[in-house]
């Protein structure tokens, strides 16, 4: 095994080893067993930051190099901050080119991204829109501008649909159980959708339970 696979493995070993060193990075692992030079990484928005609540996918290049040069992250998920290009992910952070050094990991590097998340540098941004608002101290304009990219590209929205639809399905199992109980047939109940049959009378109560 060559150097910078066994370097690579004690990163991985380390991260899983103890996840709650790191509760903001909440996976970070290969994309593939076969191959440990590229990586995928999730993040989580720092609390008390327009980011809170949104989830931000990552994905590491690792050079031949590694650690003497330092690997190529970008965003997937779309984010919205001065020094992460809109477009194409791309991160402006020293220790990613000049400030590099062995003694950094994967690891540390995404708690470094997730600190200029909190704490940008508008002085040298790849997202002049959103630096120029900091620039001109428009705190709140930066913030709800930040706020409403991230609920549209980082938030599970799957995960609101999926809580309704088990209310709705909840709420079905109530009123079946309750007609049943009553004496209207199962298969009946079942035909009517719930809409309001009233077991006792044998009608359809449209808008409501009898």
């Amino acid at each position: 095994m060559d150097s910078v696979s066994r370097r690579l493995l004690k990163e991985l070993h380390d991260f899983q080893r103890d996840p709650s060193a790191h509760p903001d990075i909440l996976e970070l692992r290969p994309m593939d067993d076969e191959d440990l030079l590229n990586w995928r990484a999730l993040i989580r928005g720092a609390k008390d930051t327009p980011y809170e609540g949104g989830v931000f996918e990552m994905q590491i290049a690792v050079p031949q190099t590694y650690p003497i040069q330092p690997p190529t992250i970008t965003f997937v998920t779309m984010i919205c901050h001065p020094n992460v290009h809109f477009k194409t992910g791309e991160i402006c952070l020293d220790i990613l080119k000049t400030a590099w050094s062995p003694a950094w990991t994967l690891q540390s590097t995404l708690l470094a991204i997730s600190l200029l998340l909190a704490h940008p540098e508008p002085g040298s941004p790849l997202n002049c829109d959103a630096a120029n608002l900091l620039r001109c101290g428009d705190i709140e304009g930066y913030n709800s501008l930040v706020r409403m990219y991230t609920q549209l590209y980082a938030m599970d929205h799957t995960s609101v649909l999926d809580a309704e639809e088990e209310e709705i399905v909840e709420e079905e199992a109530e009123v079946r159980e309750k007609y049943v109980d009553e004496g209207t047939d199962a298969v009946e109940v079942q035909e009517n959708k719930f809409i309001g049959v009233d077991g006792r009378a044998g009608m359809v109560s449209v808008g409501g339970l009898s």
